[in-house]
């Protein structure tokens, strides 16, 4: 059996079937890892304070509302913590309920548009690696509405939360935010099957090509 398997469910609708898949025991990978996320966040948040307060005081000056944005998501094992994005919709962007963000997202402002097509949006997530919610590399961190979604269909969806959620991943580098919820579950499986050094450089290597080239932005 591979990492997903579709089935037709009795509706006829196609659903899928997530193979479990447990990191394998990497005692000194799972030390340096914390370690080098810790340090190469905490440089960079030193590195950009004053560029990220700039980013803060435009973003209030082109529309109203605060700057940076809180939201809960679930994190390793389900443990729910609050992110921090930098602000670029509208105050009222779910005024109809918690949606995906769209290409071309008519709730976005201005200076939002921007934000998220060079990804500057995710830079206030650096605190939450710091913190410990988060790793630099990992599977993007989703709310707890958007699991409940997508176990009606996605059988297994919640296995992404066995590692800690990451500002980048590899779905994030592959196919960005156009991935499917069953497409992107198959990268961020295979993330957590091979997680190494060497993907993780990879990852973070390929999502500066990315902020360079606005591919997979939304």
């Amino acid at each position: 059996m591979g990492i997903v398997t579709p089935i037709e469910s009795v509706t006829e609708k196609k659903t899928y079937v997530i193979k479990r898949i447990e990191p394998k025991k990497q005692p000194l990978y799972s030390f340096l890892k914390r370690f080098f996320d810790f340090v190469l966040s905490s440089l960079a948040v030193a590195v950009l304070l004053i560029p990220m307060h700039i980013v803060g005081l435009v973003i209030k000056i082109d529309s109203p509302g605060p700057a940076i944005f809180r939201q809960e998501r679930l994190g390793k094992n389900g443990k729910p913590f609050i992110l921090y994005k930098f602000r670029t919709m509208t105050i009222d962007a779910e005024k109809d309920g918690p949606q995906w963000a769209e290409e071309n997202d008519s709730r976005c402002t201005k200076v939002g548009n921007f934000l998220r097509k060079t990804r500057i949006d995710e830079l206030p997530q650096l605190v939450n690696v710091i913190k410990g919610d988060m790793s630099l590399v990992g599977p993007r961190p989703e709310r707890r509405h958007f699991y409940e979604e997508f176990e009606e269909y996605i059988n297994g969806f919640h296995h992404r939360l066995v590692v800690k959620p990451g500002i980048t991943g590899l779905a994030q580098i592959t196919g960005g935010y156009n991935l499917l919820p069953e497409e992107k579950i198959i990268y961020d499986m295979q993330y957590i099957e091979k997680m190494s050094f060497k993907l993780d450089a990879y990852c973070i290597l390929m999502t500066l090509v990315v902020v360079f080239t606005h591919e997979g932005a939304r």
